[in-house]
């Protein structure tokens, strides 16, 4: 398990640098720089601000020196909100988008999950049907659609919750209602279809001629088994949302991470990309890091076929 352990690791850090390469000389390949849009700008003070963030220097010297800082864990200033880090700028919109993730994660994982496992246990029955309509639904409709959609009813004309704004639970209800639909959506058809593909198969017709009861067979043979493919979708969705969905924060005005991607990228903020993009690279490689190890916990097959 040690050495499983070790090899996802050291995985897990070469992928983090190759991101981190890879964004800052692509991003560097684009043409203009973050000063391009300012208006009015006199030559000399442009020469001044390349000077002061280092982009007179050749880009091996740049891509150095961006390292030895982010080893000390500098992000660096940003290029276009002139008095705030990246490291500032992440540390007070972070949290936000991290609250309302795992709370969409969590109602979408218990009850995408569990609408999965109902289903495939009635395949053919009313509840079945609702799972596959609910299904299809989420997975076809842009969770902002259903954003706006909660916002109209059950903001402003139901009057139950507030329409947007981030601040007591009522605040949390619809944001997180609207991401987590999603979730449920696509973790319940994950589920419902890989509980029907385990309970075929002949270990289960097995242990049912063994005599075991259903519950013996469903929540030891069968669950385990079928929940591998969910763990990846739900990791990877944890990821996703937790650094800030900018459309959705958008809609409810919630202070997170989601305006700060679109923003530094139509700005060519190269340190707020930069930023953005390793914040985001190391959470989801990390949850792909979490998943491998719980994989080999959950089928110990895995790290022994490694």
């Amino acid at each position: 398990m040690l050495r499983y352990t070790l090899k996802r690791g050291i995985i897990a850090l070469i992928t983090i640098w190759v991101i981190i390469t890879v964004t800052f000389f692509l991003m560097r390949a684009i043409p203009g720089d973050p000063f391009t849009n300012e208006k009015k700008i006199q030559p000399q003070i442009m020469e001044n601000l390349k000077r002061k963030y280092g982009l007179d220097q050749p880009l091996v010297v740049q891509y150095g020196k961006y390292l030895q800082n982010l080893l000390k864990g500098d992000l660096g200033d940003s290029m276009k909100y002139k008095t705030r880090t990246v490291n500032e700028m992440l540390k007070t919109s972070f949290p936000v988008s991290a609250k309302l993730g795992l709370m969409a994660a969590t109602l979408g994982a218990g009850l995408g999950i569990t609408f999965g496992i109902i289903a495939a246990l009635h395949r053919g029955k009313a509840f079945d049907y609702f799972v596959i309509f609910l299904a299809v639904i989420g997975v076809s409709v842009p969770s902002f659609v259903f954003a706006a959609l909660f916002q109209y009813w059950f903001g402003a004309k139901l009057q139950w919750f507030p329409v947007a704004r981030w601040g007591t639970w009522k605040h949390y209800v619809l944001p997180v209602s609207a991401l987590g639909f999603t979730m449920i959506a696509y973790i319940a058809r994950m589920m419902r279809t890989s509980m029907l593909d385990v309970l075929n198969q002949d270990y289960i017709r097995t242990a049912k001629a063994k005599g075991l009861s259903r519950s013996v067979v469903t929540w030891k043979h069968t669950i385990r088994n079928a929940i591998l493919p969910v763990v990846t979708i739900i990791g990877v969705s944890i990821a996703g949302v937790i650094v800030g969905s900018f459309v959705v924060e958008s809609i409810y005005a919630v202070p997170g991470m989601g305006k700060y991607y679109v923003q530094s990228i139509q700005q060519s903020d190269y340190t707020l990309i930069m930023g953005t993009t390793i914040f985001y690279a190391v959470i989801l490689v990390v949850m792909m890091y979490l998943i491998d190890i719980v994989y080999g916990l959950v089928d110990p097959r895995i790290r022994l076929d490694d």
